[in-house]
């Protein structure tokens, strides 16, 4: 079972600035609300609540040398890598080779229930927005980190 690990920055009046050096990752390595849920990935909950209706932005910090299959999401999202080199596709099926390098400045998007994939070999960050409630569904359920 994976432990969540999230730290939420919401203000009362939503206001929030923030540095790269600043932001208060969380000790334990784990998935969270609107991740795949695979372990290696810390999650900082910046305006609203994936598990919540209305908007979301996260921070995801995925370690090094993550695989994460092929799942999806029930929300639309837009992605923009902050760090290192996230290498993503969309397939129902994990295949190194589609992969494609995506590094700091690049945006991708993330549509209802797309299947995508993804991989790191350097610790990435990438931020994430979407319209909760999230979901994450693996298209083998076999795949899902959080029922192992």
């Amino acid at each position: 079972m994976a432990v969540v690990a999230v730290c939420a920055l919401n203000a009362q009046d939503g206001r929030l600035t923030m540095r790269p050096e600043d932001v208060p990752w969380p000790s334990a390595r784990a998935g969270g609300a609107g991740t795949s849920g695979a372990g290696g990935i810390e999650t900082v909950i910046l305006k609203g609540d994936p598990a919540k209706a209305g908007l979301y932005t996260i921070l995801l910090r995925a370690a090094p040398n993550l695989r994460i299959q092929a799942h999806s999401h029930r929300d639309d999202r837009v992605a923009t890598v902050v760090k290192g080199t996230w290498l993503f596709a969309y397939g129902d099926t994990f295949n190194e080779a589609a992969l494609k390098p995506f590094g700091p400045g690049s945006v991708y998007t993330e549509p209802p229930n797309v299947a995508h994939f993804a991989m790191t070999k350097d610790q990435v960050v990438i931020q994430i927005t979407g319209t909760g409630p999230s979901s994450t569904t693996y298209v083998d359920p076999a795949n899902d980190p959080t029922r192992k």
